[in-house]
């Protein structure tokens, strides 16, 4: 059954399992609530007040003014500032036009060098076109967690890379196991390409790994690590993001104005932060991002800032200055609803699973409404819904909302969802 709202599609199915409380629990010594009760109602930074005090009326006083307000708060305080597009990169297309299942799809593979050595950090591109079309093709570029011949395994023509093992050290991904494979057919068959690369190629993901990835490149004299200000592995991730739409830019194949990107767990923190800082992708499909990517930070409610920047977990993948909020995210500057809204005005989908308690599906729910004045600054409907949906209820507008009835990750009925996404706004 389709059922139309304002400016939305809410496709309709069984109403199941809503949020359900959990008991509280406890990551790293540190308490967690998953009581909805406890969560709190806390005050979010405003989106529409310049810093001067000054109200935001109208769409070019957003781009021009509050906008890069925003976004260099974030590149302080949470995700650091990363350089431009390096001077010496350079593009090595060593396959075009290769055949990929039975003839269905072009394979093409990509190195794309980082830094004028070679031998320094590169991402290989691994993209699929449809056959025999006459003009550009939108595509979805996939930031993936495996090497290319892990994430589409069943390709036998896809190179094999190379791999961060437990050791820090890369191996080859010959016979490994890959973590969320990748359908390139389900977005082909339908007109729409789809591009992938892993995110190790870019920087590693895990502690002191900063003399392994392009971060090191940009150390100055004598630093050994990035300074409180300076780029997270998430902002190097989304920057290699950007570093591939730069060849896609060139790629007479792709519809560079039609984008979309998309990326799981931390790499949905990683297409969000990449949507807000470079808005040359045009829509931007974010799962289960959590905290740190979409849900809102204030709430106390499954993961927390406290959490991702205790010293034995994550905070390598955030600038220093992070580490500030993780006691009191109440003073950050910045919060999810301000993620969200330097997205608008394109399209935004938050896929998430009513069992993922950690990354907090209501919070992801809250941070679109409150962006939603923003949005209608560009003449751009909300949610057009006040109350989560249910499970398996998908909005799909401008701003897009989907829990499936599940946890963390995706499931099969999701990358449905994705291509109806992505044929509504390309």
């Amino acid at each position: 059954m389709l059922k139309l709202t304002v400016g939305s599609l809410v496709l309709a199915a069984s109403a199941l399992a809503q949020i359900a409380d959990y008991p509280d629990d406890k990551v790293a010594g540190i308490p967690v609530n998953y009581t909805e009760a406890k969560a709190g109602s806390p005050k979010l930074p405003e989106a529409l007040v310049l810093a001067n005090g000054k109200p935001v009326k109208d769409a070019k006083t957003w781009t021009e003014k509050r906008r890069p307000e925003i976004v260099r708060l974030f590149e302080e305080s949470q995700y650091g500032k990363a350089p431009g597009r390096p001077k010496d990169m350079t593009f090595e297309v060593f396959e075009k036009d290769g055949a990929a299942f039975e003839g269905k799809a072009v394979r093409r593979q990509v190195s794309i060098y980082l830094t004028k050595d070679k031998s320094g950090p590169k991402i290989d591109l691994l993209m699929y076109l449809p056959v025999g079309t006459a003009k550009p093709v939108p595509t979805l570029l996939n930031v993936a967690f495996s090497a290319n011949s892990l994430t589409v395994p069943d390709d036998p023509g896809v190179k094999v890379g190379e791999i961060w093992g437990r050791d820090k050290k890369k191996v080859s991904a010959a016979g490994g196991r890959g973590i969320g494979r990748l359908n390139p057919m389900k977005f082909v068959s339908e007109g729409i390409g789809v591009a992938t690369f892993y995110y190790g190629d870019v920087d590693p993901d895990f502690l002191g790994g900063v003399p392994n990835g392009i971060r090191a490149q940009y150390l100055k004299a004598g630093q050994t690590e990035p300074a409180p200000g300076d780029w997270g592995s998430i902002a190097a991730w989304a920057w290699g993001m950007s570093r591939a739409m730069d060849y896609l830019e060139t790629d007479k194949a792709v519809d560079a104005k039609k984008v979309a990107i998309t990326g799981v767990s931390r790499l949905g923190k990683t297409v969000m932060w990449a949507g807000a800082a470079d808005t040359r992708f045009a829509a931007v499909i974010a799962s289960c991002s959590g905290e740190g990517g979409a849900a809102i930070s204030r709430r106390n409610y499954g993961e927390t800032i406290a959490h991702l920047v205790e010293p034995t977990r994550y905070p390598y993948q955030f600038a220093g200055n992070y580490a500030k909020w993780g006691a009191h995210p109440e003073e950050s500057p910045v919060d999810a609803n301000l993620l969200v809204a330097l997205i608008a005005p394109r399209p935004l989908l938050l896929q998430t699973g009513n069992t993922d308690k950690w990354s907090d599906p209501k919070g992801e729910f809250l941070a679109a409404k409150a962006a939603e004045p923003v949005y209608q600054l560009f003449g751009k409907p909300g949610l057009g819904v006040t109350e989560v949906p249910a499970a398996g209820q998908a909005i799909l507008g401008t701003m897009g909302y989907i829990m499936h009835d599940g946890g963390h990750g995706m499931v099969p009925s999701d990358w449905d969802v994705f291509v109806k996404f992505l044929k509504m706004h390309f």
